[in-house]
């Protein structure tokens, strides 16, 4: 079973409301039949004790003339059986001499002439007592609790001389139908009134709630979704939900920049992973290139005249001369001087890529508008087609397509190469170019890296599309300046 704390607050605020409208309804009601209770119970004892008063004054005289039926018609006068409010009838009227013997009564066969009413038992026993208690000529109201009538007694005084009482008894229960009827028309007020209001609370109390679901809802996607809570439709208002509303958008900013923060603190560590392994392996490989790239120099100064090996040793010294670049662009240190980009480097890299592709059966297809040279470092863009190249290979399906194009257009060259391999799940492409985040088993995942890192040596741009069922294409724009 829900607890009712785990029910949402979409329904627990209406039902509170509800309840509290309810409660309200109820309470009022029984304020105000209790005090119409009360009221009616005060005007029965102030009726009473004026008609015991009006009664004591009309029987002195039958009864110092001990004219008994004389006081049996006045006390029966004073009862109508029409009357339009019974419970205020006497249900027993007694009239006494000071020894509490009957004189008349309004049941003379349960209290005959000359007899005490005390041997009724019950309360009228008690009446005796109550009689003596006080002054003599006080007026008397006696409610006994185990009795279900309550007495009015009113002394019959002659010319300060008293000489008896007039006893009037009614029944408790006497007003309960009046009561009742009371009960009832309050009962159906009330309903009709909750009838009415029943529904204005309720939506009342669901455009209340509203505010606090919407920014429930929108913390549900903390952390995860950061985005999405500071998007969220929130309460804009001045009260405290509003505030409220208010601080979460700030807070949600705030974990965003310290996610933002904690991603390029991981970038930071990962870059200077890159930058000790660099470190470790430059010396090593900067000496030996000095010396292939020196052997060649002085070949071609004082060797032969082979064309075929010339060619040879020309394609080896720009492919040595391109490691070394790599180097340095691998550590971010030096913008050595380089020669311009020219349309042959492009026929370099396809010679390049050409036993990978041949391997896979990948064939490779160059689209390219450049005819004169570019003033772009030559070594730089070799190396991001090469990567480039090398990866749309690796990525193709065997037997695929690579695609190559380049142009030259209003200032900026415009490369992009594309494969016709495996889709990149949206959720790579925000680490594609971190290093280390490579996507194959055999990948060190500092391929891309280093593209991005020369492009943005470069003053580029860089972008990635990628459709299911599609090509994946790694799109650069890279600026230059046209001599002058």
């Amino acid at each position: 079973m829900i607890a009712l704390a785990d029910i949402s607050l979409g329904w627990k605020i209406p039902l509170r409301v509800m309840a509290a409208v309810l409660g309200t309804a109820l309470a009022v009601t029984a304020a105000l039949v209790t005090r119409e209770y009360d009221e009616m119970s005060q005007n029965l004892e102030a009726h009473a004790k004026s008609l015991a008063r009006v009664m004591a004054n009309t029987l002195v005289a039958p009864m110092l003339h001990d004219d008994i039926w004389r006081a049996y018609e006045i006390i029966q006068s004073a009862r109508d059986p029409a009357a339009i409010a019974p419970e205020l009838q006497a249900d027993v009227v007694l009239v006494t001499d000071l020894e509490y013997r009957v004189f008349v009564s309004s049941r003379p066969r349960m209290f005959p002439i000359g007899s005490s009413p005390a041997s009724q038992g019950g309360a009228y026993g008690r009446l005796r007592a109550a009689m003596l208690e006080g002054k003599p000529t006080e007026q008397k109201v006696i409610d006994p609790a185990d009795s279900s009538h309550y007495f009015v007694m009113s002394p019959l005084v002659a010319d300060g001389v008293a000489l008896g009482h007039v006893v009037l008894g009614y029944s408790k229960i006497s007003f309960l139908p009046r009561f009742t009827g009371l009960v009832g028309r309050a009962a159906l007020v009330t309903l009709l009134v909750l009838i009415v209001i029943m529904p204005i609370a309720w939506v009342s109390a669901r455009r209340t709630g509203t505010p606090l679901l919407a920014l429930a809802d929108a913390m549900r996607h903390v952390p995860e979704e950061l985005e999405v809570a500071r998007l969220a439709e929130l309460p804009k208002s001045r009260d405290e939900i509003g505030q409220l509303g208010d601080a979460f958008v700030r807070m949600v900013g705030e974990l965003k920049q310290k996610q933002e923060l904690e991603s390029q603190m991981l970038v930071s560590e990962r870059l200077a992973a890159v930058g000790r392994l660099s470190a470790g392996i430059a010396h090593e490989i900067n000496n030996p290139l000095g010396g292939m790239l020196t052997a060649i120099k002085t070949w071609q100064r004082h060797g032969g005249d082979d064309p075929l090996a010339s060619q040879t040793l020309s394609l080896l010294e720009r492919g040595l001369d391109q490691i070394r670049h790599t180097v340095a662009a691998l550590l971010v240190e030096t913008k050595p001087e380089d020669r311009a980009f020219e349309p042959k480097d492009i026929d370099d890299l396809l010679i390049l890529v050409e036993a990978e592709a041949h391997a896979r059966s990948v064939h490779v297809v160059v689209e390219s508008s450049l005819t004169t040279p570019l003033p772009l470092r030559a070594t730089l863009l070799r190396q991001i087609l090469l990567n480039l190249l090398l990866n749309a290979v690796a990525a193709a399906e065997q037997g695929g397509l690579v695609q190559l194009s380049a142009a030259a257009k209003d200032g900026k060259l415009k490369l992009a190469v594309c494969n016709d391999g495996q889709h990149i799940p949206d959720e790579q492409l925000a680490y594609l170019f971190e290093p280390f985040a490579s996507g194959r088993e055999k990948g060190h995942g500092l391929g891309l890296w280093i593209v991005y890192q020369i492009v943005q040596q470069l003053n580029g741009g860089l972008f990635v599309e990628s459709e299911p069922g599609g090509c994946t294409t790694f799109n650069i724009e890279i600026p230059y300046v046209e001599p002058v």
